[in-house]
């Protein structure tokens, strides 16, 4: 690690903190799960530093000293919220495959590549690892109680000694082993048995050649053609939305309605843009709500688009919407389900 001492003046402060941003917020994404969360945590660890900046004595450098006051943050962050994955429920009416249904973390979001660090700002390859950014990992490391999630992410992510965590963390060394003890075999057990299965790779030229297809068939609502795109097995949940999906059939059939412009399900026209996020292959999408000709009352429609990314739904926080509950276009995160 390349270690500097923190300045004082503030210029030099803000210069220091602003070159290590970018690496700072890739580990509060991994210790949250959520991007947003991520650049929040980010401004109060740049907070929290420029406030002790008068109490850094230098014995480790401010790289190591910025990822203590960023995980700690996260730390209290965790305790105010006390989120745990849960599991979904069937929702009344709706098919959802045969299946078990999936773990539900209503704030798990994805992370664009285009602002991971680059080898210029962080040569440490640990820290920018493909595998610890994958959507399979985080969300399997959301299971672990807060700690025991930040004891494995600076020692078998960062690479920090037992030491080094111990004295980012305020625990014993004894502590720090005994947690990461405790958190390896719950991760493993949460994780596809292959690493093979979970860690992608540079996308080959069939892969973009797919993702191209199904962009192309999503905007022209050619369900025939997205259905031979998708896998038997494939599973898709849309946080925050509380809708889940094991098996094509089940898939296809709520496509049915979401891609049919006569149904009353139907989510609008959508366009999609390529994208990358945790190290895949991703499409950025908008959905332009539809435009109904009927006596319903204006409060039975949603007059917003939504952007989203890959298949998380995820509104901006200024959208507003007049529908029920069970709106489909994800407008229940209003209902504090995020």
């Amino acid at each position: 690690m390349t270690e500097l001492h923190v300045p004082v003046d503030e210029g030099d402060f803000a210069a220091l903190v602003e070159s290590h941003r970018r690496e700072i917020q890739v580990h509060c994404y991994r210790m949250t799960g959520s991007y947003d969360d991520a650049e929040d945590l980010v401004q109060e660890t740049f907070l929290r530093a420029w406030r002790a900046r008068d109490t850094f004595e230098g014995r480790a450098g401010a790289r190591t000293w910025l990822y203590r006051i960023a995980t700690n943050a996260c730390l209290d962050f965790q305790r105010r919220t006390a989120r745990r994955p849960q599991r979904y429920e069937p929702l009344p009416g709706m098919n959802h495959g045969g299946g078990e249904p999936p773990a539900r973390i209503t704030w798990l979001q994805p992370y664009p590549d285009d602002e991971l660090p680059s080898a210029e700002e962080q040569p440490e390859a640990a820290a920018v690892s493909r595998e610890t950014l994958e959507l399979v990992f985080l969300a399997a490391v959301q299971h672990l109680p807060p700690r025991q999630r930040a004891v494995l992410v600076l020692r078998d992510v960062l690479g920090l000694t037992a030491v080094e965590t111990g004295e980012a963390l305020d625990m014993t060394v004894a502590s720090v082993n005994s947690a990461l003890q405790r958190a390896r075999p719950t991760l493993r057990d949460r994780l596809p048995g292959r690493r093979a299965d979970w860690t992608a790779t540079e996308p080959t030229d069939r892969q973009r050649a797919l993702v191209k297809r199904y962009m192309a068939a999503a905007e022209r609502l050619d369900l025939t053609e997205v259905a031979t795109l998708l896998s038997e097995d494939v599973t898709l949940t849309m946080p925050p939305n509380p809708f889940w999906f094991t098996g094509r059939d089940a898939l296809v059939e709520f496509l049915s309605m979401s891609l049919d412009a006569n149904s009353p399900l139907f989510l609008g026209h959508w366009r999609h843009l390529p994208a990358r996020a945790n190290g895949q292959l991703a499409a950025g999408v908008t959905s332009a709500a539809p435009v109904r000709r009927s006596t319903a009352p204006r409060s039975s429609t949603c007059s917003a688009s939504t952007p989203t990314t890959g298949s998380w739904r995820s509104p901006p926080s200024n959208r507003t919407c007049s529908r029920p509950s069970d709106c489909p276009c994800g407008c229940d995160r209003q209902r504090g389900d995020r």
